[in-house]
């Protein structure tokens, strides 16, 4: 591997901005399948990481010599864990695996896809894994070393998709993938047939897309039934003014809330949603109509950060989730789900910054005489 990877990440003057480097440093690199053997070596080029799942893109070399593209996926199983021990069953040493290769070609829309691949459980890691090679034969002149021969086959840790061929071939072109989790066709300790087998599908998960202008339609809501890993390197937005809003009516408010309306409606613009990776579930822009107000919720496994660009208003915070609030006005707020709860009153600007954490409460009106603006991250804790 380059010499200047450990220049750099040793470097004094680098220490404030440390930079590390994905290639055989952090990536336990002795744990990838063929490092069984010292004649191979991966040159991983990309990395996407989504909850419990961490997909690479690398190149594999023998003695020196490129062998194949590489895309290896590594699952930890907590929510498969978690649906099959509620059926009364526990994980094996394989899981199952949906996958799909949306074609750059076709605009990501079409590409193969493969039900039935199997990872496997790798105690290095402590997670399952498997890696799909464009090919598996060896260059020309070569042998595989024995070491690795045991994992390479239709069903094993090493293995290739007829149908991924030619979108392999091209790996690195290949921007968004599609995962899904399932248990195995058969336990793991009585070798019975499962057949109810469990999915983890990205549980519920949904993305808003402005299909209508009417506020709170489900038309635009889309359910996701899978996990995308987006290997797309950058977005740019030259205006995301220009991206059209979902509009919705008393969001964040059960009925009998005395700040619902007819006309209580705000809008949100889905600048990112499931293009992020690890945990982060989106990145929008919400506009608060004057007068008008966003409902008090309480954050459970979730952690969520306002920060406000345009308008006045107040904001609403749960008293003691930040002692340095205690100087605001003390106020009961209906919690969109359970009953009142003690609030701080909050005047907030441009330039204002609430941060929710888990078990934390917020919400936010406009109090002025035009728009209140801001952007939201919003990502899962656990």
């Amino acid at each position: 591997m380059d010499r200047r990877f450990d220049d750099l990440f040793t470097d004094p003057w680098n220490q404030v901005f440390q930079v590390v480097f994905y290639p055989d440093r952090v990536y336990h690199a002795a744990y990838l399948n063929a490092t069984r053997s010292n004649r191979y070596r991966y040159n991983v080029r990309e990395v996407r990481n989504a909850f419990d799942i961490t997909v690479l893109k690398a190149g594999l070399y023998l003695d020196g010599i490129f062998v194949t593209n590489v895309l290896r996926v590594e699952y930890r199983a907590g929510r498969l864990n978690e649906v099959a021990r509620e059926q009364g069953r526990l994980l094996g040493d394989k899981v199952g695996m949906y996958m799909k290769l949306l074609d750059p070609d076709q605009d990501g829309e079409a590409g193969p896809e493969s039900l039935n691949l199997l990872l496997h459980y790798d105690k290095w890691i402590n997670a399952y894994q498997t890696e799909i090679w464009e090919t598996v034969a060896p260059p020309p002149g070569k042998r595989h070393d024995f070491r690795i021969l045991d994992q390479i086959g239709r069903s094993g840790p090493i293995t290739s998709v007829f149908a991924f061929k030619g979108l392999m071939a091209r790996l690195f072109d290949v921007r968004r993938i599609e995962l899904a989790f399932h248990e195995p066709d058969t336990e793991s300790i009585t070798r019975r047939k499962i057949t109810n087998p469990t999915w983890d599908n990205n549980y519920l998960r949904s993305h808003q897309v402005p299909n209508s202008s009417d506020p709170s339609s489900f038309k635009n809501t889309v359910l996701d039934r899978n996990y995308l890993l987006d290997f797309r390197r950058g977005y740019f937005f030259s205006n995301l003014r220009d991206l059209a809003p979902v509009r919705y009516k008393n969001a964040m408010m059960d009925p009998g809330n005395p700040d619902q309306g007819d006309d209580n409606i705000i809008e949100m613009r889905w600048i990112v949603q499931r293009e992020f990776a690890s945990s982060v579930v989106f990145f929008h822009e919400v506009t608060i109509p004057p007068g008008k107000v966003e409902g008090t919720h309480r954050h459970i496994g979730t952690e969520e950060l306002y920060c406000i660009t345009e308008g006045t208003g107040i904001a609403y915070m749960g008293d003691g989730d930040d002692p340095a609030n205690d100087r605001y006005p003390l106020v009961d707020r209906v919690v969109y789900g359970f009953d009142k709860r003690a609030c701080r009153e909050l005047p907030v600007q441009p330039g204002s910054v609430i941060y929710t954490k888990s078990g934390g409460i917020h919400g936010i009106r406009n109090n002025g005489d035009r728009p209140l603006r801001f952007v939201a991250f919003l990502y899962h804790t656990v």
